[in-house]
């Protein structure tokens, strides 16, 4: 790290030449969304007072002069399991598989998810978001009885202690066979979720009666003003097409929240004819899509002895080019479903750019971890604007290849204006929890 980036702010100062990518200035001309420009930046009292062109200020105005490296907004993670995270060394998946993550995580939460467990678990990974520069996170949160009883009151004790550094979301985890079974249960966590001002979600099958299923949801969250957040077709079987399902449910009940769709992993498999005809529907229904990378690449295609031939993940340049929101993140962390993984944007941004070709040109894919998310969260943030928190990540890469190329490198994290201590925290912090036969 250069000299002076360890500098404490106090929430007021100047940083000078500073390189922004023009798509996340508010309010600014440019002649591409991949444009980059050179800028410095003054915050007061820990928001963002003057945005010029650099050298523009007064020279006797001091301030930390970046020479040239990026800034960027802090990130929004719109898809993530912090309930299941770091469960790894207690319960790894034995083959890699989807199946075998479900079967592992079962074991797992069963046995051990009480409430001091999954609070420090959960705490633990924003412990790492917060240190990595991510300032707004939605959570899945497994509902199923007993479960729900446990995890949620948790999940609002941890959002208040953590207001002020991430803003949190909460989503229901269930699969949407459970109404075949129960119907009590969708009143009854649609209420739960309600209750905690979170977002109603489920995983989608292609069980009998789904189309029955997704509406009772939609009408559901239709009764309480909730918006939607599904796992979708997380699978490489051609014949999974939910998604189209959950826009047909949408368009016909005339549903106005916001509805997300995460993995959507089959589209990718699906022919081009009904690859059309789905992306139509859920452009048309106001439908948003969250790719998981990292996750899916772990997962799907997945044969021991066999290399894997296919990605895994759904189909963003399609669904952008008819105007569908588009996202990446985190997904799963050190669990049956993804073993790896560390809560930064940063990398699952570089990853995503690597997977799904999000270059050449980069453009402004920047927006799938900041200002996309944050709107589908319903969230005034994933810009750089005066007014706005002087919540920004300052890097020594300069541009998109030099951070694309080493994005663990030097990087600062300012809350308010004011540097953080982005001092990871230890694994060994786990080990008491983590040992089996630990409660």
């Amino acid at each position: 790290m250069k000299p002076g980036w360890g500098a404490g702010y106090k929430g007021t100062g100047i940083i000078r030449n500073a390189t922004v990518p023009a798509c996340l200035l508010k309010g600014l001309q440019q002649t591409s969304v991949s444009d980059l420009t050179a800028r410095d930046i003054v915050f007061e009292n820990g928001k963002l007072a003057q945005i010029a062109p650099a050298g523009t200020l007064p020279e006797g105005a001091g301030g930390l002069d970046l020479e040239g490296g990026l800034v960027l907004p802090t990130l929004v993670d719109v898809h993530t399991h912090l309930d299941k995270g770091h469960i790894w060394p207690r319960e790894p998946n034995p083959d890699g598989t989807f199946q075998g993550a479900l079967q592992a995580v079962g074991r797992d939460r069963s046995a051990y998810w009480c409430a001091e467990d999954v609070r420090a678990r959960m705490d633990f990974s924003l412990k790492c978001a917060y240190a990595h520069g991510t300032g707004a996170i939605r959570t899945h949160l497994d509902s199923l009885p007993p479960q729900d009883d446990i995890t949620w009151p948790i999940f609002i004790e941890i959002r208040s202690e953590w207001a002020g550094r991430i803003e949190l979301q909460g989503v229901c985890l269930f699969g949407i066979d459970r109404l075949a079974e129960d119907n009590g249960y969708l009143h009854s966590i649609a209420d739960r979720v309600s209750a905690a001002s979170g977002v109603l979600g489920a995983v989608t099958y292609m069980v009998p009666d789904v189309d029955q299923h997704l509406e009772s949801v939609f009408k559901a969250a239709m009764d309480r003003g909730l918006d939607l957040d599904f796992h979708v077709d997380e699978t490489l079987d051609p014949a999974a097409d939910t998604l189209r399902r959950i826009a047909e449910v949408a368009l016909r009940l005339g549903f106005d929240g916001k509805i997300l769709c995460g993995h959507c992993c089959s589209l990718s498999v699906h022919s081009d004819d009904d690859i059309s005809n789905t992306l139509d529907l859920v452009a048309e229904a106001g439908i948003s899509v969250v790719s998981l990378p990292m996750c899916n690449m772990y997962l799907q295609d997945r044969t021991q002895g066999r290399t894997p031939r296919k990605r895994g993940v759904t189909l963003l340049h399609e669904m952008r080019a008819r105007g569908i929101q588009v996202c990446v993140a985190s997904d799963n962390t050190r669990d049956p479903f993804y073993a790896y993984g560390d809560m930064d944007l940063v990398e699952v941004y570089t990853q995503a750019t690597r997977i799904l070709h999000l270059d050449h040109p980069v453009g402004d894919w920047i927006h799938a971890v900041t200002e996309t998310p944050a709107s589908i969260m319903g969230l005034p943030t994933g810009r750089i604007a005066v007014g706005a928190p002087a919540d920004l990540l300052l890097f020594h890469a300069r541009n998109w290849n030099e951070l694309l190329s080493r994005p663990a490198g030097p990087r600062r994290v300012l809350r308010a204006g004011c540097s953080i201590d982005q001092a990871l925290p230890d694994y060994r912090e786990l080990d008491r929890l983590l040992q089996k036969g630990t409660s």
